[in-house]
């Protein structure tokens, strides 16, 4: 069958030499480029996948939110789903008559829960997915990047049963690409790459690493993926982030002085136009945004070339990585006649080691002493 060839093939290791533990009660986080093995280790985890070499020892009952809506049939309606559902995740007939109401409740599907699943959108879906799974009440959860579907109300109801499991004390290991969410969420965070641990530790130290590591690999994918659309009667032709002797950078201080330089120009006289800029995170969430309608200088007529420098005190941000969008419009605001999302990306690092969050707020701390 092979004419004489002998047959050819290449062995790859999704996972090697990876080795961890989490203790009770504590929060993992595991970050990594698409393809360095991350999904496969909670499918490990799980038992869904059995390890060619080595063990994996867990000490409590588990649920695992991967694929939500996995498992479901279409056919049947919502509330019986809810039941054939349980039963996969291990829940006796009993528990799920008795969570069935919180159940529906939780997921919002009052209405529709006797309607086939078939009709259900990809969102209701995930929803009742999520729903079914996190009223397990498991010692041990594993999550897999679900917090970053569905809108954003289900967001909301997703990260607070998340928050209400690690107040209750339950061991939890989170996979995601949002960074943000994974420094709120764990103390420490496991980096891998290429099926390999590459950095273990403090969330912060880690994802630090990771940031600063990943940004000159992604950097020609970035610029590929930026957005840009207007009625072309005005361009924004650079946009320029300088330090405070008015050169290029990547990489600032926190609350550290900055400008941010956009050059632009117009096709035809435009009378009162409206220059916008805005910091967003790397999720999407708007940090800051302001225009020229907020100073003294506006531009009143733009009929050809010009450059407008935005001058920033202090960048006041915290330790992470941040795109910079702007957009020319007209005196109402409603026509774009050009927007560039996401055209600029820069990092921010962490002088002050001591603060978490997104920005840096300028603080002090007074105590008094009381003397009985």
């Amino acid at each position: 069958m092979l004419r004489g060839r002998r047959a050819k093939y290449e062995e790859f290791w999704a996972l090697k030499d990876v080795s961890f533990e989490v203790a009770h009660g504590a929060t993992l986080g595991i970050i990594g480029s698409n393809g360095s093995g991350k999904t496969t280790m909670l499918k490990c985890l799980t038992g869904i996948y059995t390890p060619d070499m080595g063990t994996i020892k867990i000490d409590g009952k588990l649920a695992a939110l991967l694929e939500l809506g996995a498992g479901f049939h279409p056919e049947l309606s919502g509330a019986e789903n809810i039941f054939l559902n349980g039963a996969i995740l291990g829940m006796s007939k009993r528990d799920v008559e008795n969570k069935f109401d919180s159940i529906v409740e939780f997921a919002g599907l009052e209405k529709f829960i006797d309607t086939p699943v078939k009709n259900f959108s990809s969102g209701m879906v995930v929803r009742l997915g999520f729903s079914i799974a996190s009223h397990v009440e498991p010692e041990i959860l594993l999550i897999d990047e679900i917090l970053s579907v569905g809108d954003q109300d289900f967001q909301r109801r997703s990260s607070e049963k998340i928050e209400e499991f690690r107040r209750e004390g339950r061991t939890i290991v989170v996979v995601s690409h949002s960074l943000g969410l994974v420094q709120q969420l764990c103390k420490e965070v496991i980096w891998l790459d290429k099926g390999q641990i590459k950095q273990t530790g403090a969330a912060a130290d880690v994802i630090s690493a990771y940031t600063g590591g990943s940004y000159v690999q992604h950097t020609e994918k970035d610029e590929t993926s930026r957005n840009r659309w207007g009625t072309g009667d005005a361009r924004i032709s650079s946009i320029e982030l300088l330090n405070t002797a008015d050169e290029q950078v990547q990489v600032i201080d926190s609350s550290a002085p900055v400008k941010l330089r956009f050059q632009i120009s117009a096709h035809t006289r435009l009378e009162s136009p409206i220059l916008r800029a805005q910091i967003t995170r790397l999720n999407g969430d708007v940090i800051w945004a302001t225009s020229t309608q907020r100073g003294t200088n506006t531009m009143r007529v733009l009929d050809g070339a010009a450059t407008a420098t935005l001058n920033i005190d202090s960048i006041q941000l915290l330790e992470g990585t941040y795109y910079v969008s702007a957009a020319i419009t007209d005196s109402t605001g409603s026509t774009e006649f050009d927007h560039c999302q996401n055209w600029l990306r820069f990092n921010v690092h962490k002088t002050n080691m001591f603060d978490d969050g997104i920005v840096a707020i300028n603080s002090t701390w007074n105590l008094e002493r009381h003397h009985k």
